[in-house]
């Protein structure tokens, strides 16, 4: 189950397998800068001690741009924007697919080399602002599906690790390749795995139209200016996490609801009653024993149904973790055996608490 807590700050994301918290996610609501977003921006100062640029993109910081987020395409890319029509021209966009790409930039050069000031740029943001400092960006755009990631200016195809079998990366490698245009390379999702050539043809269809999307935009917009918004946050976690296994999604938003349902009949349409509206008075989180178990993570002492516990002391330098057998109903006559059962639900444990302890303290993290 998927636990949304919309609250006016922030979204809290939580998911369950049978009632117990495996991860947490929070976002903050205010940001203005959001990781994916693709803007049409300015070169404002070079800074070749730094080997990277500042950027505007029409936040009250300026953005940074290293020489090694351009990406090893970024002479195609520079030569095409070069070529792209801007303000009221009719004139069509050159064509990707028909262009031959340029080689791949020196990765030991420096910003000078392919940067001037007061160039114009599509750039997207790859980290978002943090305290006084901007966005973080590249110039290799990209735009993400649930089983894809397209990318212009690129002839490579890349699979996902977590993809274990050699038939099955072979079998999307081939599809995959059947069906991109010339110019435009792919990295496969691991929840590609085992789609039809149909499923994989509608989500590039739909990533190519972005692109399009994009360049229009740009055409006829100002800089520095938003062309491409990537898809609400939550939509975005949805879109990362979502498996067929999933029993329910639950939300204490109408507004968000409809962003979610509209999501899921279209990625599963089949599934698209598991969306439903939390519409108690208590908290959605006291409800499902979400809070209880946040909290829990934060004490010294964390036990096991079978009785064993962990002992948590945080010192200046670094936490210490002692993983004790205590008092085990289920414990056989085997040390080793024990011994390795308690340490596997330890480490399961750590690794549970140390996700939600991240995304708890910070608002903008995604564990």
């Amino acid at each position: 189950e998927l636990i949304v807590d919309v609250q006016p700050q922030e979204v809290s994301i939580a998911l369950l397998e049978d009632g117990r918290l495996v991860s947490l996610q929070k976002e903050s609501r205010t940001l203005a800068y959001a990781v994916g977003d693709i803007y049409l921006a300015k070169v404002k100062k070079l800074m070749p001690g730094l080997n990277a640029a500042f950027v505007n993109v029409g936040y009250e910081k300026d953005a940074f741009l290293h020489y090694l987020d351009l990406g090893p395409h970024f002479s195609s890319f520079s030569e095409f924007l070069k070529e792209m029509p801007r303000g009221d021209s009719k004139a069509p966009f050159p064509q990707v697919q028909k262009m031959k790409l340029l080689p791949d930039i020196d990765k030991h050069g420096t910003i000078t080399d392919q940067l001037v000031k007061d160039q114009e740029l599509l750039v997207q943001i790859v980290k978002e602002p943090i305290s006084t400092k901007g966005p973080r960006l590249t110039t290799e755009i990209s735009f993400t599906g649930r089983y894809m990631v397209l990318i212009p200016f690129s002839d490579k195809i890349s699979i996902s690790q977590k993809i274990r079998t050699g038939a099955e990366k072979a079998r999307l490698r081939h599809l995959v390749e059947s069906i991109r245009p010339r110019n435009f390379g792919v990295i496969i999702r691991t929840s590609a795995e085992g789609k039809s050539v149909a499923e994989l043809n509608h989500e590039l269809k739909t990533l190519l139209k972005c692109w399009e999307d994009t360049l229009e935009n740009a055409r006829k917009g100002v800089v520095p200016s938003l062309i491409f918004e990537e898809e609400s946050r939550i939509v975005g976690v949805l879109r990362d996490v979502f498996s067929p296994d999933f029993e329910n999604i639950y939300v204490n938003d109408p507004e968000v609801l409809q962003h979610l349902q509209t999501y899921v009949s279209l990625i599963a349409p089949e599934k698209k009653d598991i969306v439903k509206l939390y519409r108690k008075e208590e908290p959605i989180f006291d409800h499902f024993n979400i809070t209880r178990q946040i909290k829990s993570s934060f004490g010294k002492t964390v036990s096991f149904k079978s009785g064993a516990y962990i002992i948590i002391e945080h010192t200046e330098a670094l936490h210490v973790i002692d993983v004790n057998s205590g008092n085990r109903t289920k414990a056989g006559n085997d040390q080793e055996n024990n011994a390795l059962e308690v340490n596997l639900r330890a480490a399961d444990e750590i690794a549970r608490g140390c996700a939600i302890w991240a995304a708890s303290s910070s608002s903008t993290s995604s564990t």
